[in-house]
């Protein structure tokens, strides 16, 4: 039981990636807080802060669901207040929430523009800096970004910039706060899925059943974040880690558990061809599906 008595705070985490990996946490004794803004069903977006919190309770663990919008500094700040009052501290910080609108600059109204930047940047810089003050307090302080690899390659830019450039801002917080929080013992790095993960976001936004056939279970990244969030905060921190790499490295080989399908897997975005080239799982490019 690597995380008992260690507190998880995840935003968005009511469903997929999120979901996943505080699961595993909890699998594993640590209690679990989800900030997130679904307390509703949605049609196309299954699960909500409760069933979610109920999935995490049947694992034996403790679970507090807070409805919690983290554009605005107010209800993180309250969130984060229930969440010391419940559990006593907070751990582990998990950046999870995110928008995504892959769309070119001719058709991308502004409204999606601030919703990226105000929850992929923004939020993640709001709920680091609002964690901070017990993250300094805590003997295993870690904080993980679902963010890409830094990658200043113009096709990353070009088909999408407005959404690229929120998905790598939230990345430059990781270089920046790894450097910043290393004398407080705070591990800071980002995680990224080498191939697409089939989540409702996913299935709806980037091509449904089609794309989901072609994408892995969103426990490759539980397992992934396991490893990175069991480390030593002093000795792992600002690294851009992909699943796949990670695991491999940790002597992993068998990957078929995440994926029944027998389609070639869709590379995620942001996969430098360096990386890719480098990894046996053959992928086809997100670019060249579309």
């Amino acid at each position: 039981m690597q995380f008992t008595g260690k507190t998880v705070l995840v935003s968005g985490g009511s469903r997929g990636i999120g979901l996943a990996i505080v699961k595993k946490l909890a699998q594993n004794g640590a209690n679990i807080v989800i900030a997130a803004k679904t307390v509703s069903p949605h049609p196309k977006l299954p699960g909500t802060i409760y069933t979610a919190a109920k999935e995490i309770e049947e694992l034996g663990a403790k679970c507090l669901p807070i409805q919690c919008d983290i554009r605005f500094e107010e209800q993180v700040s309250k969130a984060l207040d229930r969440s010391v009052q419940k559990f006593g501290g907070i751990d582990i910080c998990i950046n999870n929430a995110s928008a995504i609108s892959p769309i070119a600059t001719a058709d991308l109204d502004m409204k999606k523009y601030d919703l990226m930047q105000d929850i992929n940047t923004r939020g993640t810089f709001l709920m680091t800096k609002t964690c901070l003050p017990y993250l300094k307090k805590s003997e295993h302080a870690h904080i993980l970004t679902l963010s890409p690899p830094l990658d200043l390659n113009a096709k990353w830019f070009g088909p999408h910039v407005a959404y690229t450039i929120s998905k790598m801002g939230m990345s430059m917080l990781t270089l920046g706060h790894a450097k910043e929080l290393e004398k407080f013992s705070i591990g800071v790095n980002s995680l990224w899925p080498l191939t697409a993960i089939d989540t409702a976001a996913v299935r709806n936004i980037l091509g449904g059943e089609e794309i989901a056939q072609k994408s892995r279970s969103p426990e490759i990244m539980a397992d992934a974040a396991y490893e990175i969030l069991s480390k030593d905060p002093n000795e792992c921190t600002g690294n851009f880690f992909i699943d796949e790499v990670l695991l491999r490295d940790l002597g992993q080989n068998d990957f078929s558990r995440y994926s029944t399908s027998t389609k070639k897997l869709l590379r995620d975005f942001f996969i430098p061809d360096e990386i890719a080239e480098t990894i046996p799982t053959k992928t086809t490019s997100i670019y060249q599906s579309n």
